[in-house]
């Protein structure tokens, strides 16, 4: 990783200094580019340019050809794209069907998990490129990205994706609360928000319900997932959305724990089958629909719900509560300490297929790399796609800060706007806007949203990212067989456990006794001789 990301560094350096350097690498007579490129320059080809990209069309704003988006990349860049439209609930059937079959277009953005593409060799292993993506290795050098950036890494030392990167972490989900019921119930959130656990969160719900005497205090969206993956990061174990493997790295012994049938999970789970028994979460958490959830908040028949800031602003417009005061709360800590939930700082990012470097050749290749590295990884490009053109969707004074124009709405700014910067512009989109440095986050946040991260980055410790399992194929596959079953069963008996239709007490070493019957053993056995295989790769 050091050596790549030297390579890189060097490479940056060179197209500070022209953008005429040639990609040629043979030694051979150099020919001038027929276009500009480099770091805090802008990318422009000197004859029109088309590229094949996959796009995740969101149903809550649609793709439109006369978006000022496509119109305001062509006049930078000179450069268009050919797109294959996806519904986004049909976007990874469809991104797999195209990859697998060998028809997958250039560029293929927001990609989760590029795992299952590696072992077809239709993606290309984007690592052994970056050094000709100056933009790109600034980032990585400038926020020390090299320790994030491992956790992309496969078995074979490379990685095939690239993905967003932001220079800070993000606030992520919380719980949004009844303010002015909680401090009416007695509870005193400034002076326990900085240190409280998920005990004093308790302490606290049984006040309100006191107070209120409502059913439930707490009726959850997500199914429930949300709020399991981020007390899990609480409790070190896993759960809900960040289930996955229900693998732990202990930074002591250097090696992996299977953490979700540990003495901690039955504390977990322990904690909130306590909840529902005493009336504090409603059991239907865990079954009902995201509107159903929210029905019962806006209603003011509950006081919690889990939930994403960005949704705060359209929450407050929807209570039927006169008065209501919603407050996003800094997660409780727990057994393990007050840790930041979201430590990564990478997101979703985009994979290159092999007929992008099949046809276009390794010169034009390296053109496309860098338009790519223009527009998802310099300043300039990363602002384009999330605010638009200066003077016709946003304003900049002379230190650099971003107004939106007043009649223009995003992301809670403007509420009352008659136009929407993604669904009239463009702008604002998944498959663009994502990353960059944390002016430029900060910039696309209220200023609530804004008090959140803020309180979450000074009251909360950051975590050590766990290393990679680089297991090639063939190990990957094996691994995947145990981890299918196993995980699906640990799923299941976590939502019983907490709803009581199993017995913690009396179910717990029978649940066990499964969990090692499906593998857990023989799958934390590949897990740390995979792992000391790769370690010196890792730099452990």
């Amino acid at each position: 990783m050091a050596v790549m990301i030297a390579v890189g560094m060097t490479a940056c350096t060179d197209s500070k200094e022209s953008s005429s350097a040639t990609p040629n690498s043979t030694g051979g007579a150099e020919k001038a580019l027929t276009y500009s490129f480099g770091e805090g320059k802008t990318f422009h080809s000197n004859e029109p340019v088309s590229y094949s990209m996959m796009y995740s069309d969101h149903e809550n704003y649609p793709n439109k050809k006369d978006w000022r988006l496509w119109s305001a990349i062509q006049e930078k860049t000179n450069v268009t794209f050919d797109l294959n439209v996806t519904a986004r609930t049909e976007y990874e059937n469809k991104k797999s069907l195209l990859v697998n079959s060998g028809d997958a277009p250039f560029i293929i953005p927001k990609t989760y998990d590029e795992s299952s593409f590696v072992a077809g060799g239709q993606i290309v292993p984007i690592s052994d490129w970056v050094q000709y993506m100056p933009n790109y290795m600034k980032a990585v050098k400038d926020w020390g990205m090299d320790k994030d950036l491992r956790a992309k890494l496969k078995s074979d030392g490379k990685y095939y994706v690239l993905p967003g990167m932001w220079e800070v972490a993000g606030g992520g989900y919380s719980y949004v609360i009844r303010k002015d019921i909680f401090e009416k119930a007695g509870v005193d959130l400034k002076a326990l928000e900085g240190k409280w656990t998920y005990e004093d969160f308790y302490e606290a719900l049984k006040k309100v319900k006191a107070f209120t005497g409502a059913k439930y205090v707490w009726s959850d969206e997500f199914t429930g997932k949300s709020t399991l993956s981020i007390a899990a990061v609480e409790y070190g174990v896993t759960g809900g959305w960040g289930l996955a493997n229900g693998t732990r790295f202990n930074e002591q012994t250097k090696q992996f724990e299977f953490a979700n049938s540990t003495n901690d999970f039955k504390d977990y789970v322990t904690y909130f089958n306590k909840l529902v028994k005493e009336g504090l979460l409603d059991p239907e958490s865990f079954t009902q629909d995201d509107k159903t959830a929210q029905a019962k908040f806006f209603k003011g028949d509950t006081y919690v719900m889990n939930t994403n800031y960005q949704l705060l602003s359209d929450f407050k417009t929807k209570m039927q509560v006169p008065n209501a005061d919603l407050y996003m709360v800094v997660q409780p800590g727990g057994p393990k300490g007050l840790l930041q939930i979201e430590t990564s700082r990478l997101e979703n990012g985009i994979m290159i297929s092999q007929n992008a470097l099949k046809k276009l050749g390794k010169d034009k290749f390296i053109e496309m790399l860098r338009f790519i590295d223009w527009l998802w990884y310099s300043d300039e490009g990363q602002t384009l796609s999330l605010w638009g053109v200066e003077g016709e969707t946003y304003t900049k004074d002379a230190s650099g800060n971003i107004t939106l124009k007043p009649d223009v709405t995003y992301n809670g700014i403007n509420p009352q706007a008659t136009k929407k910067l993604n669904v009239d512009f463009g702008f604002g989109g998944g498959v663009f806007a994502y990353g960059g440095s944390a002016k430029l986050k900060m910039s696309k946040m209220t200023e609530g949203e804004k008090d959140f991260n803020n309180r979450i980055l000074s009251l909360r410790k950051a975590r050590t990212l766990a290393p990679p399992i680089m297991g090639n194929a063939e190990e990957s596959e094996q691994m995947n067989l145990i981890s299918k079953p196993l995980m699906d069963y640990v799923d299941t008996m976590t939502l019983k456990f907490i709803t009581g239709q199993a017995n913690i007490a009396t179910d717990w070493n029978s649940y066990v006794a499964q969990v090692e019957t499906l593998g857990a053993s023989r799958y934390l056995k590949m897990s740390n001789d995979i792992f000391n295989k790769t370690k010196n790769m890792l730099g452990y």
